[in-house]
């Protein structure tokens, strides 16, 4: 029970890191704070009450920003834009929103544009007015089912009442990558491969002579020495450009919008092929609000994004990874020159081939290397991806208040039609494996073995087709209304569902097209009462559907209750904080029903086959007829067990939150906790429930069960502080999320109490103790039987025998701590604002805590021919036995060595400097005798500038795949 020990220690340890983090960071606040006192009454003779009134997005309506009781996160992207130039919708929003990191307090929103769900990639950070972040169940609950793991609501620009008005705005820049992995040369990797091979008692696979020739570098072509990062196959930097057209304006009758944009971003490869890849987009968004009569307005909008993407054939960055540097002599290229002269049957290949590449050389390849990702992409053609998407909604509002004062009615229905295609020009070609020999101190190719045959391709083919439809229509009707100047009342009572389908003609990774569309519909009611925006009372909730469900269990109540308490307009607190501007205290419950986590449809049914849905494989019968066998069939299996009972999974939390304003509206902030439970996800029983003989060789009789449960609790904050000093005003935002999981019950039995998931966090991550390495045979001879197939020798990772049985298998795992793939323990943003005069100096940062990794991809892993990365430099010897810091080398895929435990886990704790912009704006003087310009800007930015952390070289290198990219823009915005 050692290590069980150990691994609380380490828990407390961690929690102890954590302790020391909040109070450091309660320092830099305090700080802070005091700072933005010191400035306090020159900041509040400058600085609106804006912040305090403006009115924001919220579920199936807006409200002001001073009424809002759940937790809700706003960010003004219009605003923000003028100092922060972006492209993604949502760009580095962890760093003005605390408790988003991607997903929602640990868990995948619905995204809603323009309260339609939709992708976030069919919309660009140009045509945004506004962000908000729902992120607790009671200001999710009108959107049913589909919205129970939070929403984000990104709302769209529209035309205003003014005169017509042009902006411009147009950027370019070059994208360089950071880092490349770094891999050994030939001669190196021949080297230690013959060591691998030695200290598995195999012969060298390389010659000493090839070794030396190798190194040697005089004949590549022969002797190769692939490095596929140098500048033969990669440009020193790719290119973005883009450029953005505002058309908007509009009178009391009607408002417009237009927004045009086109994008184009070029590659970083420049073989065959691929220096022609790019990317090319062209969007356009319009929109039109009408009135029609006094009491009923219009509005219709529409989008289409043209986006085509031109690239070679062949997955370069793979190869990367895969082709080792000699590869068993292959080289892409066979030089033409090298040829005998005197062989006819060679001057006839090269007369007839169809691939002369740039006039010197044929296509390599080996028998067991026919075709390769550097041939793929010189000689066979390419593919172009055409993405289509078109978005269409109209809406209508109508003031009922002739009717009964303060009703009102809304309806918006929408359909988006996307489309990708593939067009196709697919080349067939020959490589060749050359023959040398060494004729008069001259090295030449003596004979060609040919694989394949070149041939003719003229016309394009169509390739892979998908198709994606949504359609969605929302009615409500809402009430709000003012009594006695002092009793305020809001209601909304609505009808919202939408359908979302996914078809391809082929099978594809989307698993081919949908058997069963999408759909989500629910019935929702709110009713909110405030008395002298003092004291808050709100209740929400929907009544949802699933056809996932059995007939009896598909609908299900979603209640939610909100009370809010504004304490800075009591009189005995004025009397006792007067630096409080403005407190308010929420604390909402809500019970959320949802089928997100019932992943298919009739779970619920019983299901029988000669091959079950649930893999059961039925056995074969034969007839026997006298003692002679005669003709037979396939049995039936049960594949799954009955459940009518199967219900909705269930997210139940509490919440309490705080939002201030401090020092004349100087300093905000807001701050909520949460401890959200989810119950009745499902598992099927096996191991605690159902006794053993409902899983037999006959058939499996288990059925789906809503039995596990998991927790979620944390603290998300955002701090923002607002001042000035002389000509100098800046703004510093901090925003962050304590976070913590744990399942709190799972379908589970083991042997060990330390191997059981529940109690642990639900992203835990399981491995064995590493004790470091076997020293020799003894070591070996006296340890505990490792039990991971392949012979033990010196150099190898010993691992700890847990449960003191004398054997190392999965029952020596331990929790190693948690991987934050939802959420690390602690995630913060950083966003700051410093403006003197005419300019503006703007950063962003973000960064997390508490992570677990494991170095266990292809570039640490090495065993078997992969290629060698240059970490094994520091591998096991006996030389260097007592300082090696990598495994021995083996030529097998070493199990013993390459399993998840301690030897190769990391911490993932860092910090991203995300952005830093420059704006200069112009002065207005200049456009003073302009009847085109009024104001214009300039900026220069970079983008995904520096990472902070112990691990940096690993987390800004990308193995096997495209690599991370700083960019560097420059660009201009004017104002007609």
């Amino acid at each position: 029970m050692e290590s069980s020990h150990k691994i609380r220690d380490g828990n407390e340890n961690l929690k102890k890191m954590m302790k020391k983090d909040i109070k450091a960071w309660g320092i830099l606040l305090t700080l802070l704070w005091k700072v933005a006192g010191l400035q306090a009454q020159e900041v509040a003779s400058s600085r609106p009450n804006s912040a305090l009134d403006s009115t924001i997005h919220v579920a199936f309506g807006k409200m002001p920003k001073r009424d809002i009781l759940g937790a809700v996160s706003h960010v003004d992207v219009a605003s923000l834009m003028e100092k922060n130039y972006a492209t993604h919708s949502l760009d580095n929003l962890q760093s003005f929103i605390g408790g988003y990191t991607g997903s929602v307090w640990g868990q995948t929103p619905l995204i809603l544009i323009d309260g339609i769900p939709r992708r976030a990639e069919d919309v660009r950070m140009v045509e945004i007015e506004s962000i908000t972040i729902l992120k607790d169940a009671s200001s999710v609950a009108l959107y049913g089912s589909a919205g129970s793991k939070g929403a984000v609501l990104i709302n769209t620009r529209r035309g205003s009442i003014k005169p017509l008005s042009i902006d411009i705005r147009a950027n370019t820049g070059l994208l360089v990558p950071k880092r490349y992995p770094s891999y050994l040369n030939a001669a190196e990797y021949m080297t230690l491969y013959n060591e691998a091979s030695r200290n598995d008692g195999l012969t060298e696979r390389y010659s000493a002579e090839a070794i030396y020739n190798t190194s040697l570098g005089s004949n590549p072509y022969r002797y190769p020495d692939l490095n596929l990062f140098s500048d033969e196959y990669i440009k020193k930097y790719a290119s973005r450009s883009d450029v953005t057209a505002e058309i908007s304006g509009g009178n009391d009758r009607a408002r417009y919008y237009t927004n045009l944009g086109m994008t184009h971003v070029n590659d970083i490869l420049k073989l065959g092929e691929a220096k022609n890849n790019k990317d090319m987009s062209f969007n356009i968004r319009t929109n039109v609000d009408v009135n029609l009569t006094k009491w009923l307005k219009a509005s219709t909008d529409a989008v289409a994004i043209i986006s085509d993407n031109n690239y070679a054939r062949g997955n370069f960055w793979a190869a990367t990874a895969n082709l080792r540097p000699n590869h068993d002599g292959f080289a892409p290229f066979v030089p033409i020159d090298r040829l005998d002269l005197s062989n006819p049957d060679l001057q006839a290949i090269v007369q007839n081939s169809n691939h002369i590449i740039d006039g010197k050389y044929l296509l390599g390849g080996l028998s067991n290397l026919q075709t390769n990702d550097l041939s793929q992409m010189i000689a066979s053609g390419y593919i172009k991806n055409k993405n289509r998407t078109f978005l269409f909604n109209v809406g209508a509002d109508a003031d009922l208040s002739g009717l009964t004062p303060g009703l009102s009615f809304s309806t918006r229905y929408s359909m988006d039609y996307t489309t990708r295609y593939t067009e196709g020009y697919n080349v067939p070609y020959a490589t060749y494996q050359p023959h040398w020999q060494t004729i008069d101190g001259s090295e030449i190719i003596t004979s060609l073995t040919k694989f394949g045959n070149d041939g003719n391709s003229t016309n394009e083919f169509i390739g892979t087709a998908l198709y994606y439809q949504t359609m969605s229509i929302t009615s409500q009707f809402n009430y709000e209304r003012t009594f006695n100047e002092h009793h305020h009342i809001h209601g909304t009572l609505l009808g919202w569902g939408y359908m979302r389908q996914f078809s391809s003609d082929v099978d594809t990774n989307q698993g081919g097209s949908d058997y069963q569309p999408f759909r989500n519909t629910n019935v929702g009611i709110q009713l909110g009462y405030h008395y002298k925006q003092r004291y808050y009372l709100d209740a929400s909730g929907a009544v949802v559907h699933s056809a996932k469900l059995p007939m009896d269990n598909r609908r299900a109540l979603s209640p939610s209750v909100t009370v809010g308490w504004r304490i800075s307009e009591e009189t005995f607190f004025k009397n006792q904080a007067s630096f409080v501007n403005d407190l308010k205290l929420t604390a909402s419950y809500a019970s959320l029903k949802q089928d997100l986590d019932i992943t298919d449809y009739y779970l619920y049914r019983e299901n029988y086959g000669n091959s079950t849905a649930e893999g059961a494989l039925g056995a074969w019968y034969q007839w026997r007829d006298g003692g002679t066998t005669g003709g037979g069939g396939a049995t039936v299996l049960a594949g799954r067990g009955a459940n009518p009972n199967l219900s909705f999974v269930e997210r139940r939390e509490f919440r309490v939150g705080l939002d201030t304003w401090l020092w004349n509206n100087s300093l905000q902030l807001n701050a909520n906790y949460f401890r959200q439970h989810t119950n009745g996800l499902l598992t099927r029983g096996n191991a605690t429930i159902f006794p053993s003989y409902f899983l037999q060789g006959n058939g499996e009789f288990l059925p789906w069960l809503n039995f596990n449960n998991d927790l979620r609790t944390g603290v998300d904050f955002s701090l923002n502080i607002i001042s000035k000093i002389g000509q100098l005003g800046y703004s510093l935002g901090f925003v962050g999320m304590f976070y913590d999981t744990k399942a709190t019950q799972r379908d589970e039995v083991y042997e060990n109490s330390y191997q059981y998931r529940t109690g642990r966090p639900i992203d835990a991550s399981w491995g064995y103790i590493a004790e470091g390495l076997f020293q020799n045979e003894d070591d070996i001879r006296t340890h505990a039987r490792q039990n991971f197939g392949g012979e033990l020798k010196p150099g190898d990772i010993k691992y700890r025998d847990v449960n003191g049985d004398g054997i190392i298998d999965t029952r020596d795992q331990v929790d190693l701590g948690r991987n934050g793939f939802a959420a690390n323990p602690f995630s913060y943003g950083l966003n700051l604002t410093v403006k003197w005069k005419n300019f503006t100096i703007f950063a962003l940062g973000s960064g997390h805590t508490g992570g677990l990794g494991f170095k266990n991809n292809p570039y640490f892993w090495v065993g078997g021919l992969t290629k060698y990365s240059t970490v094994v430099l520091d591998r096991w010897t006996e030389e260097t036995a007592s300082t090696a810091t990598y495994p021995r080398l083996t030529t097998t895929g070493s199990s013993n060595n390459f399993q998840n435990s301690t030897y190769w886990s990391f911490k993932t704790n860092r910090f991203n400097l995300n952005r830093v912009q420059l704006t200069y704006d112009l002065p207005e003087s200049l456009f003073d005798r302009s009847d085109v310009i009024n104001r214009m800007n300039i900026y220069v930015n970079g983008d995904n500038l520096l990472v902070l952390s112990n691990e940096r070289k690993m987390l800004e290198t990308n193995f096997g795949s495209a690599p991370q990219m700083r960019f560097y823009n420059l660009g201009v915005k004017a104002f007609f």
